[in-house]
C-alpha cells in the first residue's frame, strides 16, 4: 500500500513524527499506518501513538486492513500490551484499530488511501469521508486532513478551509505541523498552553 493512488497528484513524502526511522519510514508508505498513528493519538504523546503503527507490524507481520481486521480480537489486545505497549489502553484501543481496518476494508476496498482519492473529492468531502471512519471526531478528521494537506501533496481544493485553523500556514498546533525535533517542540508549547489556559478558564 502507499499513500497515494496511481494519477491522483500526490507527491512522494518523507514523515518526521516520531523519531525512529522505522516508524517514520512505515508512515511515509503505508495510507493505513498513518490512520492508524491518527486513531492512536490520544492520551499518549504524539511520537508514542504514531510509533505504534510499527510496532504492530513488526508482532503482527502485516499492518494491512484485512489482516487487523481479521486477526482474533484477544490476541490483538495481547499485540498492544506486549513491551513497549501500543498504547496506554490497550483493551479499547485495540478494539478501535480493528473497527478502523474493517471500515476500510469493506467500505473502501482494503485502500485507506481511496478515502481522500477516490472520485478527486474536494477538502470538506474528505473531511465528511474522515468523519464516518471509526474513532474519527471532528477535531481528529481535522487534523488528519491537515497532515495530508501541509505534508502528504492532497491537492483537493478547499482543504484548508476545510480544515480550519489546523490547516493555518506557519501555524504549529498539531502533528500535521512536526517536521522535525524543532516543530515538535513548538506544537508541544501550543498544546500545553492550550491545556493550561482550558484549565485556567474551569478554574
Amino acid at each position: 500500500m502507499t499513500l497515494s493512488l496511481p494519477g491522483d497528484n500526490m507527491e512522494p513524502m518523507a514523515l518526521h513524527i516520531t523519531g525512529d526511522p522505522k516508524a517514520d519510514e512505515l508512515l511515509s508508505d503505508d495510507a493505513f499506518a498513518l490512520l492508524t498513528g491518527m486513531l492512536l493519538d490520544q492520551q499518549v504523546p504524539m511520537e508514542t501513538a504514531f510509533a505504534g503503527p510499527e510496532k504492530i507490524r513488526e508482532r503482527v507481520g502485516a499492518i494491512d486492513p484485512a489482516t487487523i481486521a481479521g486477526y482474533d480480537p484477544e490476541a490483538f489486545i495481547e499485540v498492544f500490551k506486549q513491551r513497549p505497549s501500543v498504547h496506554r489502553f490497550p483493551g479499547s484501543m485495540a478494539g478501535r484499530v480493528q473497527a478502523l481496518a474493517e471500515a476500510v476494508q469493506s467500505d473502501w476496498g482494503g485502500e485507506a488511501s481511496a478515502i481522500w482519492t477516490k472520485g478527486h473529492p474536494d477538502g470538506a468531502e474528505v473531511l465528511r469521508r474522515l468523519q464516518q471512519l471509526p474513532g474519527f471526531g471532528e477535531q481528529k478528521a481535522k487534523i488528519f486532513l491537515a497532515l495530508l494537506g501541509k505534508q502528504c501533496g492532497l491537492q483537493a481544493s478547499g482543504w484548508r478551509e476545510a480544515a480550519g485553523h489546523y490547516g493555518d500556514e506557519g501555524a504549529f498546533r498539531s502533528v500535521a505541523d512536526i517536521v522535525d525535533a524543532e516543530s515538535l517542540t513548538k506544537v508541544r508549547a501550543t498544546k500545553q498552553a492550550a491545556k493550561a489556559a482550558a484549565k485556567s478558564a474551569k478554574a
